[in-house]
């Protein structure tokens, strides 16, 4: 998966071949189910810094 802000070249040509990854409708099926297996705990970033970045949604 590519990762935003990246700060080496080699880092950023290796993001771009993520756009040749493909699954097999079986594969996006397994990693569907595998990923909905997964809690997330706690918040991405402690309070402050979130309050810093300014781009996280509005709370609904």
């Amino acid at each position: 998966m590519p990762i935003p802000s990246t700060t080496r070249l080699s880092h950023l040509l290796e993001n771009i071949g993520a756009e040749e990854v493909r699954f097999s409708p079986d594969e996006l099926q397994e990693l569907n189910a595998a990923v909905a297996q997964i809690t997330v705990h706690g918040d991405r970033l402690p309070a402050a810094a979130l309050a810093m970045t300014g781009v996280e949604a509005p709370a609904r």
